[in-house]
């Protein structure tokens, strides 16, 4: 790669709070690099790999103050999508327009920034430009609140997405204890296969809160999810507390789910959200005590307000690793952190095959859940505590924080 040549970058799946440092990370370490020409953004993800549809971000972060603002704005600037690639073997089409697009602005490097789903989209556009000796560099950038990527120690967003939680958990302890009668409440917290996200409310216990009381994970219940025995649970909480406080993660699926939504996406999940509501209905029947249920649903992912720093730094630091790993010739890569330390808390960044880690799920450690199946061990407090650390400077205007927006 003597000559100059353009890079592009995009991002998929769900949005979270710490995505576009990523992108910021990607784009300030290309623009040092005299050998890339130009820095493009793709719309819509890998949609607009395929459509062509891409805008130069060169020209759109014009100084530094645009990538710091960058950096702390919540979702995904790019947009985002969904889009599952056949292989390649059944069916080239979307692939011929990706290869397209690629030629056409002379893109020798493609920076994908997602989670599971779209580290299948790197390890398939990988595979299809060795098959046919393109010299196009496939890297990819993790991102998810649910921390479910395998591989790597944790994933950006994650550490933003926990200390919302944690610290939204907290005001609805406070809020529940203020009355003499008894209650309960139910807090229904994202992870659709894991419950790393719901598992780090036990984050407060370092500060001395007890709640939540009862924390369920969809680990605990690969055999299924026994109602009378939450039932009892619960009633066993409720002769200590007068205002008992349950986390449960949306994976948490009963048997008979009815609430369960019948549509999946393009890569077959389905939408789980509904548990809390119908752990509240079991309980009010049972208890007829004050029972309410919270679901955080889509608040949890871009609350930037909050936002981690180290969170947000790390997610920098990767997004520009991802660019020195594709100078150095590799492709068919997913970045990654390895914990080196926690206390003190020190990573390394390193990088891992994408087939590691595509279409693959990290789960939370067994050993790190309780016996009776309703709380976390101590190492759970101590991995997560690291993530959760520092405050970014956020910038405000009419007392309403200030986001980078590309008009499309």
């Amino acid at each position: 790669m003597d000559e100059k040549y353009s890079i592009a970058v995009a991002q998929s799946g769900g949005p979270t709070a710490a995505i576009n440092a990523s992108l910021a990370g990607v784009f300030r370490r290309a623009a040092l690099c005299p050998e890339i020409d130009k820095i493009y953004g793709s719309i819509n993800g890998i949609e607009g790999m395929i459509n062509d549809v891409l805008v130069p971000l060169d020209i759109i972060l014009t100084s530094e103050n645009d990538i710091e603002l960058l950096k702390m704005t919540p979702s995904t600037v790019l947009g985002s999508c969904r889009y599952k690639l056949s292989e390649y073997a059944q069916s080239e089409n979307d692939y011929i327009h990706i290869i397209n697009t690629l030629k056409a602005h002379n893109i020798k490097m493609f920076f994908y920034i997602g989670g599971n789903d779209s580290m299948d989209t790197v390890l398939k556009l990988d595979k299809y430009c060795k098959a046919l000796g393109e010299d196009i560099k496939i890297i990819g950038i993790p991102k998810t609140i649910d921390n479910d990527l395998p591989v790597t120690d944790h994933t950006p967003g994650f550490g933003s997405a926990a200390k919302y939680v944690a610290a939204t958990m907290q005001e609805i302890i406070r809020d529940s204890r203020v009355y003499s009668i008894q209650s309960i409440t139910i807090v229904e917290i994202m992870g659709r296969d894991t419950g790393w996200l719901t598992a780090s409310t036990c984050v407060l216990r370092a500060n001395g809160e007890p709640a939540p009381h009862l924390v369920y994970l969809p680990e605990a219940f690969r055999d299924g999810f026994n109602m009378e025995n939450f039932l009892s649970d619960v009633e066993k909480m409720m002769k200590r507390y007068r205002a008992v406080i349950i986390a449960v993660s949306e994976g948490i699926v009963p048997s008979d789910h009815d609430y369960v939504k019948t549509g999946a996406d393009a890569f077959g999940h389905t939408d789980n959200s509904g548990v809390g509501k119908y752990l509240e209905k079991a309980c009010s029947k049972r208890f007829g005590c004050k029972v309410r249920s919270v679901e955080l649903n889509v608040m949890q992912r871009c609350s930037s307000h909050i936002a981690s720093l180290t969170d947000i730094s790390e997610a920098e630091k990767i997004g520009s690793a991802a660019v020195d790993c594709a100078l150095e010739g590799n492709s068919g890569r997913m970045m990654c952190y390895r914990r080196i330390s926690s206390e003190p808390y020190r990573i390394e960044i390193t990088s891992c095959d994408v087939a590691e880690s595509a279409n693959k799920v990290k789960y939370f450690p067994e050993s790190w859940i309780t016996p009776n199946l309703c709380g976390v061990a101590m190492d759970a407090v101590n991995y997560f505590l690291p993530l959760i650390q520092g405050e970014p400077q956020v910038i405000y205007r009419n007392g309403i924080p200030v986001h980078f927006r590309i008009n499309t």
